[in-house]
């Protein structure tokens, strides 16, 4: 038995029509008819006697009306009681600042929907220092391109991500369609972050595997100061499409790289379910949820889902 056939067949009783019922709950009335005939079945006994003018109980229909009534208001009692008790708390959420570019706002908006009580403290650091940060628990869910061998840890691999190469357009010379390969930039100059960033060691190995190695006119670890690098066309980068979701960056030339090793792995890392609060819990759902979403929908340039 089940409480929809219960609400179903009181509203049956109420309005004394089949037909009205299923108009006034948003149903089909053979629907509603079969809901019917199935509680009657589960309960061996007839329910409604059918008249010319529509339907009227049994008196075991009567017998059942009353507490099935009684039913759904605990039941509705159930439900106010659990939306007055909402789920609260603090969730501590790092990201690089390329995934914040296109993760940020969404995961803030769908938190702020799902989980009104629930405050996220948003962290935008490099990969590597999110890692640190998550072992020392100062963060409890976290986006990282590599997460060593930690253990204790919850890892689920959500994506993998095209890099790009991006520069100002006729700055350089590059073809505006298809893809690029190392070949095509071995000389191009470009703007990278160190050798301590997971994203200069995707690229330095790709490069050691053609046989050179990329022509780094400058270095910079932070986002902001290397695109406006790239804007003033000093130089070009590599970067994933979500470095130039920001509506400045869309002026940009972005070429995708062809190469196997030319993208980037996204884990959502957190610790481990027994050590994450309820908050953090519901946190990391809305996290993935968001993150398929932007994938599915096209709002993460050169992502595909892997999860």
């Amino acid at each position: 038995m089940e409480l929809r056939q219960l609400r179903y067949f009181v509203r049956v009783v109420e309005l004394g029509s089949m037909g009205r019922a299923a108009q006034d709950l948003g149903v089909v009335t053979s629907a509603l008819s079969q809901q019917i005939s199935r509680l009657e079945s589960e309960l061996s006994t007839r329910l409604l006697q059918r008249t010319s003018t529509g339907v009227v109980p049994t008196a075991a229909g009567l017998a059942l009306r009353q507490e099935a009534e009684l039913v759904l208001r605990h039941a509705a009692s159930a439900i106010h009681a659990a939306k007055a008790a909402r789920l609260a708390g603090h969730v501590s959420i790092g990201m690089a600042p390329t995934t914040s570019s296109v993760l940020g706002v969404p995961l803030l908006q769908a938190m702020q929907r799902r989980y009104p009580d629930v405050r996220l403290h948003l962290v935008e650091s490099l990969s590597g220092n999110l890692s640190h940060m998550l072992g020392r628990r100062q963060l409890d869910l976290a986006v990282l391109f590599h997460a060593g061998s930690q253990q204790g840890w919850t890892l689920l691999p959500m994506l993998t991500e095209q890099l790009f190469v991006v520069a100002q357009p006729d700055r350089y010379p590059l073809p505006t369609n298809g893809k690029l390969s190392l070949k095509d930039i071995v000389t191009l100059p470009l703007v990278l972050p160190t050798g301590s960033h997971g994203l200069r060691a995707i690229v330095d190995a790709a490069f050691f595997h053609y046989g050179h190695e990329p022509n780094v006119v400058a270095e910079v670890d932070g986002l902001s100061m290397l695109m406006d690098i790239v804007h003033a066309g000093l130089a070009a980068t590599i970067q994933p499409g979500a470095a130039v979701v920001r509506a400045n960056d869309k002026q940009l030339l972005r070429i995708p790289l062809l190469h196997d090793k030319m993208v980037r792995r996204n884990l959502v890392a957190s610790l481990s379910d027994d050590q994450l609060s309820p908050a953090g819990l519901a946190a990391r759902v809305v996290l993935v949820d968001v993150m398929r979403e932007l994938v599915s929908e096209g709002h993460w340039p050169g992502a595909e889902l892997t999860m």
